[in-house]
């Protein structure tokens, strides 16, 4: 039976999986549960595939390495993707009142509140003769330098996505991270400029990061400033690596929610993005990812990004957001998430 064909046969038989591909990878992965249990991670000792939501107060779903099987294939699609203009409807009333978040969260930043917070909304898309594992293909194929998945529990829903940005890579004793900031779109004939705004918000990211792994013993090691593609979207990002000299569950604990994802500090802009961002993330800007696998010895986390939440086959829910600072302009950050949410209407 082909990868694919195990992807089908799960979601029939309504049993939880995973399929997955690691960036610049030439395999699927994926890990078929045997049961339909609803399993949870307690401590993050567990060995299996971790899906974590962005509120750390609820639980963390595991699809456990020992009630599961593990699958790994060479990818092989016969697949093309058609470029198409994806012009949205917009409503004007959605787009309001993210403009109106967005100027309060500057507000507050100017009030001293916090120097960043991170600013989501949601997107519906009807779908069509929706088919799960083409369009898990079309991801794939589309977005082949990111971490791309298809998740699934009966109990809790269908996912899928194409995430830029690691969480958190061990393997026996070595770490790496990154912080990942600023947006803009690719354009091929133009050359590429980043402006106060986005080099402040990146320098945030990396600075908390550094701070917070040196206060748990860490001697981390930055590399340069790069700019970083995926798709058709442009981001800011610097490598982090060290030896670890803690636990996998403190390195979690320090590093989720980053304030690229949540805002700066962390605890102030979580606790205004609960207050007033007015939905549920659910799993947006959580992590997912391998834990503790390999006898314990390798863990590779990404945060989940450019993702969507798939309701019965007959609709998308599309999750997008953007880092807001002194220097954002509201109008800018709508349209930022307009270019996110094109990453996922590009493959429906």
């Amino acid at each position: 039976m082909s990868f694919l064909e195990n992807i089908n046969k799960a979601l029939q038989k309504e049993l939880p999986f995973v399929a997955y591909k690691k960036p610049n990878d030439n395999y699927l992965r994926g890990y078929f549960q045997d049961n339909s249990q609803l399993c949870f991670c307690e401590n993050f000792h567990e060995s299996g595939f971790v899906f974590a939501p962005f509120n750390s107060n609820n639980p963390s779903i595991l699809i456990p390495e020992k009630e599961s099987h593990f699958y790994q294939e060479t990818i092989d699609f016969d697949i093309v993707i058609e470029p198409k203009d994806n012009v949205s409807v917009i409503d004007e009333e959605q787009k309001q009142n993210h403009i109106d978040l967005v100027g309060k969260s500057i507000e507050a930043i100017d009030n001293h509140l916090f120097r960043k917070v991170v600013i989501s909304r949601t997107e519906s898309v009807e779908l069509k003769e929706f088919n799960v594992v083409n369009t898990f293909k079309k991801l794939v194929v589309k977005y082949p330098t990111a971490f791309t998945y298809l998740w699934f529990h009966p109990k809790v829903g269908l996912w899928m996505g194409a995430t830029p940005e690691t969480l958190l890579e061990v393997k026996g004793t070595e770490f790496k991270t990154m912080s990942l900031a600023g947006t803009q779109v690719y354009d091929q004939y133009k050359e590429v400029f980043w402006g106060a705004k986005e080099l402040e918000e990146q320098q945030l990211v990396t600075d908390y990061i550094i701070e917070k792994l040196e206060k748990e013993g860490e001697q981390p090691t930055e590399q340069p400033l790069e700019t970083f593609r995926i798709g058709d979207l442009l981001h800011l990002r610097t490598r982090i690596s060290g030896v670890t000299q803690t636990s996998i569950t403190n390195l979690i604990r320090v590093l989720h929610p980053t304030p690229a994802v949540c805002g700066f500090p962390k605890e102030k802009a979580k606790s205004y993005i609960l207050d007033y961002e007015g939905y549920d993330r659910k799993f947006y800007t959580g992590f997912l990812g391998e834990l503790n696998i390999d006898n314990g010895s390798k863990s590779s986390l990404y945060v989940n990004l450019r993702c969507m939440e798939i309701e019965k086959n007959q609709k998308a829910i599309l999750y997008v957001g953007g880092g807001i600072t002194k220097g954002s302009i509201p109008s800018k950050e709508w349209e930022e998430t307009i270019a996110k949410s094109k990453a996922m209407k590009h493959i429906l």
